[in-house]
């Protein structure tokens, strides 16, 4: 027997506030991933501390003090736009890379992908043992164009015995980054934006910190080895993983790139995390 026609109307309130309720609560923690280890959370309590005061203030009659928080919230919401401005960019960026809109991805056949990851570890393998600072990033849906633009055009297939070139010490070409896309070098000594994640760790020099700080703005991978010790270390999404070997370093770009045992990014991310790879 059927429903009655007010009870189906229930469930179907109940069904949509629930929803309604879920998926505010997603987008709520999304957010809070998104800020976290971020100069936004800094600014998002004291947000909240001026918000707990203003109210303190109107229940216990604080007339001029809350005349003050209230001006100062016009203020403040006019500023949050250029305060988080980083991080809006970002989200938006997150939003525009995922499978809502139709067409994005790369263009480029799994194979000619593959050749490239073979050619970029055979360099960074190479560099490690020789302690050769190395930054490469690859980039995948959200184009680097302005930062092409600040290095030397090269526009060449990538090949181990170009990328060894390029990051030999006292050459032109060392400093800065050199940026892949598809299976081509399109530029090298490129300058990239600084990270100014507070929670970095001190012995990370100038080479990780572009590397994290173009992976927050942008979905491209950075892979990078160090100078000092020859470690090779890998940052996405604002995140390092470090002390890689050539076997996890070429499952972690096949996976993000061509989409191989995916599922194992995030858990070789949390171990490699877990046994002291810090940012």
């Amino acid at each position: 027997m059927p429903w009655p026609f007010w009870g189906e109307i229930t469930f179907l309130s109940v069904f949509v506030n629930l929803l309604d309720i879920f998926i505010v609560a997603f987008l709520f923690y999304k957010l809070l991933m998104l800020i976290r280890g971020t100069r936004a959370v800094q600014l998002i309590r004291g947000i909240v501390i001026l918000f707990i005061l203003l109210n303190v203030s109107d229940f216990l009659g604080f007339h001029l003090l809350g005349w003050i928080l209230q001006q100062t919230w016009a203020v403040i919401f006019v500023a949050l736009a250029v305060i988080f401005q980083p991080e809006l960019r970002r989200a938006l960026e997150q939003i525009g890379r995922g499978q809502i809109i139709p067409g994005s991805g790369s263009n480029y056949a799994s194979g000619d992908i593959m050749k490239m990851i073979d050619e970029v570890i055979a360099s960074v393998t190479a560099s490690a043992k020789t302690k050769t600072g190395v930054l490469i990033i690859i980039e995948r849906d959200t184009g680097l164009k302005d930062y092409i633009e600040t290095g030397i055009q090269v526009d060449a297939l990538v090949t181990e015995e170009l990328l060894n070139n390029i990051f030999t010490r006292n050459t032109p070409l060392h400093d800065g980054a050199a940026i892949i896309r598809g299976n081509r070098l399109i530029a090298a000594a490129c300058f990239l934006p600084l990270t100014d994640n507070p929670y970095i760790a001190s012995a990370l020099g100038t080479r990780h910190r572009a590397a994290i700080g173009i992976s927050e703005v942008s979905d491209c991978i950075s892979v990078v080895v160090s100078e000092e010790n020859g470690i090779i270390s890998l940052a996405r999404e604002g995140k390092l993983v470090r002390n890689l070997d050539e076997k996890q370093l070429r499952e972690l770009l096949s996976s993000l790139l061509i989409g191989t045992a995916g599922s194992s990014v995030g858990k070789l991310f949390r171990i490699k995390r877990k046994e002291g790879a810090d940012q």
